[in-house]
């Protein structure tokens, strides 16, 4: 649904060429919420104001609903007539919800109607239906002023749907909400995301995010997407840093002859009792240095960090159990654990 091909953005500032994009191939499947995640600086807000051309890229394309954007951009600083229509398909949520004071809360989300010409009557009709959708049909008549966070990003995520957009972009919609009006809005986009068959691409610096609602993530570091796929895919990649971020665990080993490792649990392996099952096979003592879990899209995934007795070399067999059970095992620094994995593995 979204594609972004060798996607750049230079800016100029005081003579100096800053690079905000570089070579950003981004792909977003159909029906799904992908996750752009990454520190203040990292090119998310560029990436995604990209993917709507309210950011002219340098190089590059952006190709939404099979549309090429970027060819339709023209060479004036102006969008054109083509391009303003592929953009009605385009929902946007803002950070700072963007909402008009001195309109009402139904006149804010049929402003988008109006620019498109929508008659009086059918403006007013759809701009009702949208609130009622979003969980606000009684706050038609009233003012930004007088509603919360919460429901001011609503109006927005209502406004943004007015056009019936098949892509809905979220520009750290949550970020200004305190944790429970957050679950709420992030709920709110899931639901959307399945009643009407909506692709969401959002941007966070918050890995809570990522966790709620996500099918897929992308990690950005200094304008790059250094790791992406969907999470379980992530979670089941070996050094994968968006995992370890996504469920961190810490733990040392307590003595030179002990074999920590990171275990990786998903799908039905998550309920099952895979570590007692290991210490009662192998007669081991088994010491838990930390875990994550959490409910990832509707399933129970996490990470463990656990030590064993003895070096690795006496852990072949125990760790082969735990692969064997469809888990993902790393081992945590141990130079002649890992030298003799990789000897394993040739």
């Amino acid at each position: 649904m979204i594609t972004t091909t060798g996607l750049t953005k230079v800016y100029q500032s005081r003579g100096r060429d800053i690079t905000a994009l570089d070579g950003v191939d981004l792909h977003v499947r159909e029906g799904e919420v992908y996750g752009v995640i990454g520190q203040s600086g990292a090119g998310k807000s560029s990436l995604i104001r990209c993917v709507n051309l309210l950011e002219r890229p340098t190089t590059g394309t952006v190709t939404v609903d099979g549309v090429d954007l970027t060819a339709l951009a023209g060479r004036g600083r102006r969008a054109g007539k083509d391009l303003r229509r592929a953009r009605s398909r385009i929902g946007m949520v803002f950070q700072h919800f963007n909402l008009l004071s001195s309109r009402t809360v139904q006149d804010n989300v049929e402003l988008p109607l109006e620019i498109l010409g929508v008659s009086g009557k059918e403006r007013s009709r759809k701009a009702l239906d949208l609130l009622d959708l979003v969980g606000l049909a009684d706050k038609a008549k009233a003012h930004p002023a007088q509603l919360s966070g919460g429901q001011k990003q609503r109006v927005g995520i209502a406004r943004a749907l007015a056009g019936d957009p098949k892509v809905l972009l979220s520009d750290e919609a949550t970020s200004a909400l305190d944790p429970e009006t957050t679950r709420s809005i992030l709920q709110l986009l899931r639901d959307l995301n399945q009643q009407l068959g909506l692709t969401v691409l959002l941007i966070t610096h918050e890995m809570d995010v990522v966790k709620t609602i996500c099918d897929s993530a992308a990690l950005m570091q200094k304008g790059k997407i250094v790791e992406s796929g969907t999470v379980g895919q992530l979670l089941a990649t070996p050094g994968s840093q968006l995992a370890a971020e996504l469920f961190p665990v810490t733990g040392a080993a307590g003595g030179p002859e002990r074999t920590v490792i990171d275990v990786t649990f998903h799908g039905e392996a998550a309920t099952q009792p895979v570590v007692s099952q290991l210490a009662r096979t192998y007669n081991i003592d088994i010491s838990i240095l930390g875990a994550a879990m959490d409910t990832v899209a509707g399933k129970q995934i996490g990470r463990m960090r656990i030590e064993l007795p003895g070096r690795y070399e006496e852990n072949v067999v125990p760790v082969g159990f735990l692969r064997e059970q469809g888990l993902q095992v790393d081992v945590v620094d141990d130079s002649q654990a890992l030298d003799l994995v990789k000897e394993g593995a040739k």
